[in-house]
């Protein structure tokens, strides 16, 4: 398959099976003669895994540290679920850092609706 062609079939732009390919979640494809590369259908299936584990929250290093160990054999169940729960633990790190980002700015808010605003020369809203 050529490159346009894995792009279409993944859903994703040209550039970013080049970039996929560049970072390690795809591997280097065959080259034709005249210099195209030559993708199998397993590159369409290994993209669409990574931009699922991407919808899961996954960073990039998570997606190619995955891939590769599908690769090697060494994955099992415990080694996915430490995956998914560390995914978790980094989405409730940022729901903490909104909610106290959140409770700073309606505490803002309140001291300016008081005539505080510390935003303000003049202490004036």
């Amino acid at each position: 398959m050529k490159i346009g062609q894995v792009a279409a079939d993944a859903e994703v732009t040209v550039d970013t099976v080049r970039f996929y390919e560049r970072r390690g979640v795809l591997p280097p494809p065959q080259r034709r003669p005249s210099g195209y590369r030559e993708y199998t259908p397993a590159a369409v299936e290994r993209i669409r895994m990574a931009r699922a584990l991407q919808q899961l929250g996954f960073t990039l290093d998570e997606i190619i540290d995955a891939l590769h160990a599908h690769d090697s054999g060494d994955t099992n169940e415990a080694s996915q679920l430490w995956r998914l729960e560390a995914v978790v633990d980094r989405i409730d790190a940022k729901i903490a850092d909104l909610q106290h980002t959140r409770r700073t700015i309606t505490d803002t808010i309140a001291e300016c609706r008081a005539g505080r605003c510390r935003f303000n020369s003049t202490r004036h809203c």
